[in-house]
């Protein structure tokens, strides 16, 4: 392993960085520092996140930089405020005792008044996200023209967030003298179309093979009905004690209503979404660092940049809709050579889905099973005895008050007394865990989970018909939500959804048929008064029970083949 010296960094730097912990370059720090330090070669660096990219392109640009000149001589672009108020962190950690420069960070959310008046008293590096430069561009705040250096960090991450026009923008207004230092985590054809447009015969830095997942990283995967995408969450968090994790969302209200479940279920969590003040955000964030927050319930674009040590866990309550998200989602854990797990909680349909992800970060998933409910109060239990074991013992304050204690316990065995403590921390868990179901579900359809419709109904279910579909914007989620929300019942007394284009079929425990119509019948959802039917038919009919007949409910056809409906 080469060191740190030997990457050509001056000595000043070095004795920086090893006051900051850094002991030994990162393969990306050992091929990208030593051409850099040159500064005369544009380069693309493809490196997973965590992997210590910002020292690869900070250190040599602190190196390069001239202290007695106060125009701006560098640009760091990245995608989040977040990711550009850590980056200036870092940097003003790594020039502190080696030089004094002037780095301004400028991203929205935050005064642009002080923003200008940073930048007026000469900022030798910006660092900034795309949006807020391009007011000051507008402005005429900043002047590009005499930029030397040039560095897009999480290139892919910028693009995904709709920003190459700003880029192409920002870019076009610089030198054509300038060094431009692409890093990014995946390689897709709109940044090789930003490196062959604004590069100059890069050269190619790549650490592992392109697109390929941090290795450090395990990959596990977990099948389970819509449904009881958050009983499996609530279960992987009791089984892992010492979790302390980002869960991703697709949507920002999907992201508020998990974190605000988690927190009435007594958890230790908060959301992170664009919905937020940039103070609310600051708030959780200094939480989550500080891990006063053990789990942080995220959108993927609130959390681009956010990088927190020592992350366990990442959990994907849906996949991604662009596959190089995963990459980025992943990427929050294993950090800095640490190890990490990411968890996909995922329907079957979603199975091929797992699939072309392998295909693209070229790493295979594990299948695991949703702990039991008896696994987890196993764990839960066995926790309680090693703490027991392990607790430090204040012989002084507690001695005064043992021989009451005694006295109180002296007609209970030792197995006794064991079996009470045990039952006193852990009822509550033995409590909700007692006949929980096995949520698992196989990668395939089988006999079992087509029948499964008629022998919810068979044990006292109904089954129920909605005009609202596909073409409403609902998703087998969303329609969930939506009853459950509009109805005030909990998912667990929903059984399948069979969702069509303009209509849809759900089952119900017969005791809350009556609670949903009330709930729902009647209510304008985007414009159309929603409408409910019960319809015992079985699944293969379900094709004739929402056609072309639906408004004639009355109507019975060919002796057997419609089937009289209940209305309201």
């Amino acid at each position: 392993m080469q060191s740190f010296e030997a990457l050509g960094l001056s000595g000043q730097i070095v004795a920086a960085i090893r006051k900051l912990g850094f002991e030994q370059p990162t393969p990306v720090q050992s091929k990208a520092i030593p051409v850099l330090l040159e500064g005369n070669q544009d380069v693309v660096a493809l490196a997973q996140t965590g992997t210590g990219k910002t020292a690869a392109f900070g250190l040599p640009l602190i190196e390069l930089i001239d202290e007695s000149d106060r125009t701006t001589q560098a640009l760091v672009l990245a995608p989040t405020r977040e990711l550009c108020m850590q980056i200036t962190t870092d940097f003003e950690n790594f020039t502190r005792a080696v030089k004094p420069l002037n780095i301004v960070p400028v991203y929205g959310g935050a005064s642009i008044a002080e923003q200008i008046r940073r930048i007026k008293k000469g900022a030798q590096i910006i660092v900034a996200t795309p949006g807020r430069l391009m007011d000051l561009l507008e402005r005429r705040v900043i002047n590009l023209e005499r930029i030397e250096f040039v560095v897009l960090d999480e290139a892919d991450e910028m693009l995904n967030m709709g920003f190459k026009d700003d880029i192409d923008t920002i870019l076009s207004q610089t030198s054509d003298e300038k060094n431009v230092w692409l890093f990014s985590a995946t390689m897709p054809r709109e940044v090789r179309q930003i490196a062959s447009t604004y590069m100059n015969n890069p050269m190619e830095l790549t650490v592992g093979e392109k697109n390929q997942g941090n290795q450090n990283i395990e990959h596990q995967y977990m099948v389970v009905d819509e449904k009881d995408r958050y009983a499996a969450l609530k279960r992987i968090v009791d089984y892992n004690l010492d979790i302390f994790g980002v869960i991703f969302c697709r949507t920002k209200v999907d992201t508020q209503r998990v974190a605000e479940h988690l927190m009435k279920d007594g958890y230790n969590a908060d959301a992170l979404h664009g919905d937020l003040t940039q103070q609310q955000r600051d708030k959780v964030m200094k939480s989550f660092k500080s891990k006063a927050l053990q789990i942080l319930v995220a959108t993927d674009v609130a959390a681009r940049g956010i990088d927190v040590s020592n992350i366990t866990h990442v959990i994907h309550m849906n996949l991604p809709d662009e596959i190089e998200f995963y990459t980025h989602r992943s990427g929050r854990t294993a950090r800095a050579g640490k190890t990490g797990i990411s968890i996909a909680i995922i329907t079957r349909k979603e199975v091929s889905k797992i699939r072309q992800i392998e295909k693209v970060i070229q790493t295979k998933f594990i299948k695991k099973e949703v702990p039991t409910g008896a696994e987890v109060c196993e764990k839960r239990v066995l926790n309680i005895v090693h703490r027991l074991r392990e607790v430090p013992l204040a012989n002084r304050e507690i001695d005064h008050f043992l021989p009451s204690v005694y006295d109180e316990l002296k007609d209970l065995s030792k197995e006794e007394v064991i079996k009470r403590f045990t039952a006193l921390e852990f009822n509550h868990f033995l409590d909700y865990y007692r006949d929980a179901p096995d949520l698992n579900r196989s990668e395939k359809s089988d006999r079992s989970d087509r029948d499964r419709g008629e022998s919810y109904r068979g044990a006292g279910g109904d089954r129920l018909f909605i005009n609202l579909g596909k073409m409403d914007g609902l998703d087998a989620g969303k329609l969930l939500g939506l009853i459950c929300d509009r109805a005030k019942v909990s998912r667990e007394i929903i059984g399948r959804i069979d969702l069509k284009g303009a209509y849809s079929f759900f089952e119900v425990e017969k005791d809350f048929t009556n609670s949903i119509r009330d709930a729902i019948h009647g209510f304008e959802y985007k414009g159309r008064m929603v409408r409910i039917e019960i319809t015992n038919e079985g699944q293969g009919d379900s094709n004739r029970g929402g056609g072309r007949d639906r408004g004639r409910g009355d109507r019975k056809r060919g002796g057997g083949g419609w089937e009289k409906k209940k209305r309201w």
